[in-house]
């Protein structure tokens, strides 16, 4: 679960490199569920992670955007504003973070000597 964790943790610093703001995570799909796999992502990226009270993910997204279609809102932004609601708040845990951040440049490394290996055929 964390080497899943790590490789998303890759994404962000790949948008944070970019210069692109990571102001919140948002957990969403069964694996949300896990109380287990929230906190290692929260102790993976070394900041909390949000979880909605609406779980319904790509279905609420349309309809959302419906309502903003049929008028109800006049934007998707205001439509988020009002819809959109934070039900938990996982912090992360320090002593986790700092022993999962030396794992990560761990993971780092053995990711860049082991690339090579995994590309077969060229793809």
């Amino acid at each position: 679960m964390e080497g899943v964790a790590f490789s998303l943790r890759d994404s962000l610093e790949i948008f944070r490199e970019l210069g692109a703001a990571i102001e919140r995570i948002r957990l969403g799909g069964g694996g949300a569920r896990s109380r287990l796999w929230r906190q290692i992502q929260a102790d993976v990226y070394g900041q909390p992670v949000e979880i909605l009270e609406a779980d319904e993910g790509a279905a609420f997204g349309a309809a959302i955007l419906a309502g903003v279609g049929a008028g109800a809102w006049s934007s998707v932004d205001e439509a988020c504003g009002a819809t959109i609601r934070v039900a938990e708040m996982i912090e992360p845990g320090r002593q986790s973070t700092e022993t999962l951040d030396r794992n990560y440049e761990a993971y780092k490394q053995l990711y860049s000597l082991l690339r090579p290996a995994m590309d077969i055929g060229g793809v």
